[in-house]
């Protein structure tokens, strides 16, 4: 009886100290980014002041492709905005932001946002009219909102695709919104997935594996204290 006691109590401090070297890397799920702008910068809807803001996806299982952005410290979210995928060929190991061209001293547009060591990343919608004027200044295609939409039909307004013309064309046929080779490539789910998405690696369990083999060689010494 004491044998298993003492194994037991070395696993169990294994196990505790596994737990606090270990702890679950939420950033890799929802995209968590601090990012600081020199200058403000225009945002779907509005424009921000200079400063340092937190990137975050919205935590949702069924859609991929909605951001909050929140202020440095993520005690205020700012806004919530609608993105289509925006696919690249080479991941970086570092944050990517991109913005459209701007005329003048206007802020800059934010147009994309990619997560290190991802090939696909966030490119942000805006709303119906600023689009058309985006588009044309950019002379780049702009993905718009045809409604306003609400925090219950945000995954569902209907999106069009404008074009430097002012024309509407649907977004699938003038966005790449999926990978050129799906086979090599590793885009964001945008149904339901079956189980949670793996942010670990095999290292995590060698590592706790080893604690749990100096678990157990407490408590044989813990037994063998007890025995003398």
């Amino acid at each position: 009886m004491r044998f298993f006691r003492a194994v037991l109590a070395g696993l169990a401090l294994s196990l505790l100290v596994g737990l606090f070297l270990n702890p679950v890397r939420a950033d890799q799920w929802n995209k968590k980014t601090i990012l600081t702008f020199s200058q403000p910068i225009e945002v779907p809807g509005k424009v921000l002041p200079a400063g340092t803001y937190t990137f975050k996806l919205l935590d949702s299982m069924s859609y991929r492709h909605i951001v909050q952005i929140w202020n440095e410290d993520g005690s205020q979210l700012i806004t919530t905005i609608l993105a289509i995928p925006n696919y690249r060929l080479e991941p970086t190991e570092d944050t990517v932001i991109k913005f459209r061209e701007r005329p003048g001293d206007s802020p800059e547009a934010l147009r994309a946002w990619f997560y290190p060591g991802d090939n696909f990343g966030q490119e942000f919608v805006y709303p119906k009219t600023r689009a058309i004027q985006l588009a044309k200044e950019s002379h780049e295609i702009v993905p718009a909102e045809t409604a306003e939409p609400t925090e219950s039909t945000l995954r569902t307004v209907p999106l069009v695709a404008i074009t430097p013309e002012s024309k509407e064309e649907p977004v699938t046929e003038a966005i790449q919104v999926q990978p050129s080779h799906p086979a090599e490539s590793t885009p964001a789910p945008v149904t339901e997935p079956k189980e949670l998405p793996k942010t670990g690696s095999p290292i995590p369990l060698i590592g706790l594996l080893g604690l749990v083999s100096i678990g157990l060689a407490i408590g044989l010494k813990l037994l063998a204290k007890q025995s003398a």
